[in-house]
């Protein structure tokens, strides 16, 4: 391919395609296209960019992996129930970590914390209740003889070598089985100003209350076959939300139940009610038409050993018919909606009962909903371990991601900040209530396609915040990039990068006075310029285009001057038509700079050595013309591509490419010397036919406006311009009979017409009489 600098051609072309600049843009401000970086202490708007995160530090790692429950008392020492191997830790504020409770069930699946810091903890499979209280003087009664006392089983006072060890506990720390339920699945616990304990239970989908003396009694029983998670309203009710058809129940203590919303989810995940008296219900997981009955979740969660016993699938959990010992850690383990499809959505119903859909996610599943002291609902999720903190109908904050795979629990910490617990891996956070002092955001890395230099960087946003800049040719930043380079924002903002094919920004944001923000960052760039590159050209014979009609800002056959030469082209169909009499021209070419681009087609006979001008100022991929313009001969096409409309006088760039040879012929062949005369009841016909051209295709003879007849050259074959014609033909049965004759008379008049086809069918013909005597 050659390509060629012809300036002062194209000269006028760049005046007509003034809109198509040569230097790009790469702006970032929009959510979608910030969440493709990495933020460090920088929160996202859904309006679109950046600011400071709320402070987010880890306290404590457990051993466990899992934690599904935290809760805070009243001198603002946490309690975490974990599961795999099940605990209840305990963080004092001061960040020192103990174990206080170690039952023989998989997992602590609930918490809740009475005025008196009575913990009580709620266990699973096949789990009970359990009362656990911290004895200062150290010489508490153990757990065997208090429950012994109290006449409860808790499978720890016998001595029958059959029964399950004893629960262990802390020094200091006693446990009693507090409530055993006999049901399959504890999911969730709540306490109310008079100190009854909801029990929310799965199989029967039943709530049980124990009042404060100890005594148990059904609450209220769903037809659904799980009951999720628990709340509390202002007015004492109990806002319970179900696993199976996505209910939200409000229930009066009386235990009268009326269901709030019936979700476009089938498992409500978390509950909040504010200070306004609206209720946030979480709802995750696709409803099966026509059931009812809650599906089995797995959560994406390490791989470990699987113990090798029976199992039993439930509804959110895969769980074994034997626990495994405390130190195997199960793989597919409860986490409720962990392996629900089709995202999560979170619901507001209004203190008068209306609901609203308040925000969505596709890919992220709500664990946990909680307030911050501003008020904001923030939201914990996975399976990327987002929080996010919702402040309106679809506006919201995506502030931070801790360093495992879902955000499970929030409490309140003391000095009006939240504890934040995760599992995969099962870690307690304390997160605000200040700003971070100082967070970073990498950007998406930005493929220019080609190399590139960069020219300066816009910056739009508040307070303190610093910009850096890296490029290279790879595009993994790890691999021998440059190194971050300042760019200054209060000066010429110039890039200091090298030119190169890649580039990522980065900001660092301070906090200061005023409460620094990112509301956009714009890099201009300049590619270097490439020449057009063909892919094919191609000439039909007997076809015409017809016009597309123009969009704005692309061409006929593929989109023109788009600022992101990342999006794919596609070339448009174009209408085409048979016409013999015309020939089409179509090419396939791309600018890898994206560039607006104008053509050129000339043509060029054989055996001649100049190539003539046949359009030019071409914006379409594709040109027809009549055929006639060309005389008969073998032909090539050339076609030659300008950049021009998208550069400066000078700067432009050719590419240009030769079609296959093809042949012209529209020159009908000649018909000369023919002669016919009658011979008996046959008519014997003689002619010659010539084309300057091609070869006589074909020929046919037709008597008395009969059908036309095939007829053979004398040599039998079609292969020369010249071929000649002797032959004989009968008499039509009904040509030149008088009404009343039976048979006809070769003597009697008759017409007799000849035609001839060349290679490219053009046809002429030609006629003779026969006199009768």
């Amino acid at each position: 391919m050659a390509h060629l600098r012809k300036p002062v051609v194209f000269l006028i072309f760049f005046s007509i395609f003034a809109a198509a600049e040569g230097t790009r843009t790469w702006e970032q401000s929009k959510f979608d296209d910030l969440s493709k970086g990495t933020a460090n202490g920088v929160a996202l708007r859904s309006a679109g960019g950046l600011e400071l995160a709320p402070s987010f530090k880890s306290i404590f790692t457990t051993p466990s992996a899992y934690i599904w429950a935290i809760a805070a008392d009243s001198r603002g020492n946490l309690y975490a129930a974990a599961g795999s191997p099940a605990r209840v830790y305990r963080i004092t504020p001061d960040g020192k970590s103990s174990v206080v409770f170690e039952p023989q069930e998989l997992q602590v699946q609930a918490l809740a914390v009475d005025k008196n810091g009575v913990i009580y903890a709620a266990t699973n499979p096949d789990g009970k209740v359990y009362r656990i209280e911290h004895h200062a003087n150290g010489d508490a009664p153990n757990a065997r003889d208090k429950s012994a006392d109290k006449g409860q089983n808790h499978g720890t006072d016998s001595k029958s070598p059959d029964e399950k060890p004893k629960t262990p506990v802390a020094p200091g720390w006693t446990s009693t089985v507090y409530f055993d339920p006999e049901t399959k699945y504890i999911w969730d616990l709540t306490l109310d100003s008079s100190g009854n304990l909801y029990v929310a239970t799965g199989d029967h989908g039943e709530i049980f209350r124990v009042d404060a003396k100890g005594e148990h009694s059904v609450f209220f029983t769903s037809d659904e076959a799980h009951i999720r998670v628990l709340a509390l309203d202002h007015k004492g009710n109990v806002i319970a939300g179900s696993d199976g058809s996505g209910l939200v129940y409000r229930i009066a203590p009386d235990g009268n139940a009326f269901v709030l919303y019936s979700a476009a989810k089938k498992e409500i995940t978390a509950l909040a009610v504010d200070d306004a008296g609206n209720i946030y219900a979480a709802g995750v997981g696709e409803k099966k038409a026509g059931s009812t009955s809650a599906s089995s979740f797995s959560p994406v969660l390490p791989q470990s050993p699987a113990p090798s016993v029976s199992s039993t699938q439930s509804p959110g959990m895969v769980i074994t018919s034997a626990p495994p010992p405390p130190s195997v850690s199960m793989a597919n383990f409860p986490a409720p909606g962990g392996s629900a499809t089709g995202g999560s959505e979170i619901y507001r119903i209004a203190p008068d009962g209306s609901p609203t859909r308040l925000w969505t996610s596709h890919e992220d599943l709500v664990y946990a909903l909680a307030f911050d002291p501003e008020g904001h609902l923030l939201v914990g999720t996975g399976n990327r371990g987002h929080v996010f903190a919702v402040e309106g109908e679809d506006e919201f904050s995506d502030l931070l991601k801790a360093s495992a795979n879902q955000v499970t629990a929030f409490a309140p910490a003391p000095g009006r900040g939240l504890y934040v617990a995760s599992s995969n891996l099962g870690k307690v956070f304390l997160m605000g209530p200040s700003p971070e002092s100082e967070g970073t955001y990498e950007s998406d890395v930005l493929d220019a396609h080609i190399f590139s230099r960069w020219g300066r960087a816009e910056f739009a946003g508040a307070g303190k915040v610093e910009l850096f800049a890296r490029s290279g040719n790879v595009d993994n930043p790890d691999r021998n990039w440059s190194a971050w380079q300042k760019v200054a924002l209060q000066g010429d903002a110039e890039i200091m990068s090298p030119p190169a094919r890649f580039i990522q920004w980065k900001a660092v944001l301070h906090a200061g006075s005023a409460p620094p923000r990112v509301d956009s960052i714009t890099l201009n760039y300049l590619p270097k310029n490439v020449a057009p590159d063909f892919d094919d050209v191609s000439v039909q014979l007997g076809v015409r285009f017809q016009p597309i009609p123009k969009m704005a800002g692309s061409e006929a056959g593929g989109s023109q001057g788009s600022a992101n030469p990342s999006q794919p082209h596609f070339d448009v169909p174009v209408p085409t038509v048979h016409d013999r009499d015309s020939i089409g021209v179509k090419w396939s070419v791309h600018d890898d700079n994206d560039d607006d681009m104008v053509y050129s087609i000339y043509f060029r006979g054989d055996g001649d050595s100049r190539w003539l001008l046949l359009k030019d100022n071409l914006t379409d991929k594709f040109y027809s013309f009549d055929a006639s313009l060309l005389p008969d001969g073998g032909y090539t096409i050339k076609i030659v591509a300008s950049d021009a409309p998208s550069h400066s006088p000078g700067d432009a760039l050719t590419a240009e490419k030769e079609s296959g040879r093809f042949e012209v012929d529209t020159t009908p062949p000649r018909i000369e010397n023919l002669s016919a005369a009658a011979d008996g009841r046959e008519i014997h016909v003689s002619f010659l036919a010539s084309d300057s051209f091609s070869p006589i295709k074909r020929a046919e003879c037709s008597i008395d406006a009969g059908d036309w007849q095939f007829v053979e050259p004398t040599d039998k074959l079609s292969d020369a311009k010249t071929e000649r014609y002797d032959f004989k033909m009968p008499v039509p049965a009904d040509s030149g009979a008088d009404p009343g004759q039976h048979k006809p008379e070769a003597s009697s008049e008759h017409v007799v017409v000849v035609r001839a086809y060349d290679r490219f069918d053009n046809m002429s013909s030609a006629k003779t009489v026969i006199r009768g005597k």
